[in-house]
């Protein structure tokens, strides 16, 4: 259960990256609420799953997770330019988030 709610939060990381982006200085209201709220649930999330998972390896693939789809968030709006380079290294860092959980489970 620790997983899924980690893997959450990094993804309400990227809802709050996002939104920040968007709220101009938190000068605008909706997206600067999202914001708010999107960070207090994704900081609970992490801490919640940091019960059972170690920090180390938890804020690693949280920050992964949230990273990952800033980025895709990003290109799929037009924000960021899309390059196969890009893409791959994206996968790259997936690729190591999902390490991550597997030498996890092994220890």
């Amino acid at each position: 259960m620790s997983w899924i709610v980690l893997a959450v939060s990094g993804v309400l990381e990227a809802v709050w990256a996002t939104a920040l982006g968007r709220s101009e200085g938190l000068t605008r209201l909706w997206p600067s609420v999202v914001f708010g709220v999107a960070l207090v649930a994704s900081m609970a999330g992490l801490a919640w799953a940091m019960r059972e998972i170690p920090t180390g390896t938890a804020y690693a693939v949280w920050v992964g997770i949230g990273a990952a789809l800033t980025v895709v968030i990003a290109m799929v709006g037009g924000a960021e330019p899309i390059s196969l380079v890009k893409i791959l290294l994206i996968l790259g860092l997936v690729g190591c988030v999902v390490g991550l959980k597997l030498v996890g489970d092994a220890h």
